[in-house]
């Protein structure tokens, strides 16, 4: 893990989870929707909350986490705020690589 990277967790269905971005969640992402993570559409909550989900798996199987969860059971507990944190997240993340990419410009 780098030193830059921030450990995750998510709370789902009463349980904690570690949700980080890997190779294997996209490899997951691709599998489930035929995308490639930099599609993702816009505004296009599905296609987030899959990529979420498949954060969630594969940081558990790196971990050694049991997750058994469907896409459509984790959905089905995964609470809007917890939803929307990441989101934020994300956002925050790629407009720092963004600041990161233009100083080496």
């Amino acid at each position: 893990m780098s030193k830059q990277e921030k450990i995750v967790r998510i709370s789902v269905g009463g349980r904690e989870y570690p949700c980080r971005a890997t190779m294997g969640a996209l490899l997951r992402f691709k599998r489930e929707t035929g995308k490639e993570v930099s599609e993702i559409g816009a505004g296009s909550m599905s296609e987030l909350l899959t990529y979420l989900w498949c954060c969630v798996c594969s940081a558990c199987a790196a971990d050694g986490v049991k997750f058994s969860l469907s896409l459509e059971q984790f959905a089905d507990q995964c609470p809007m705020d917890a939803f929307n944190d990441w989101t934020s997240s994300l956002a925050a993340d790629a407009a720092a690589g963004e600041k990161k990419t233009a100083k080496k410009a």
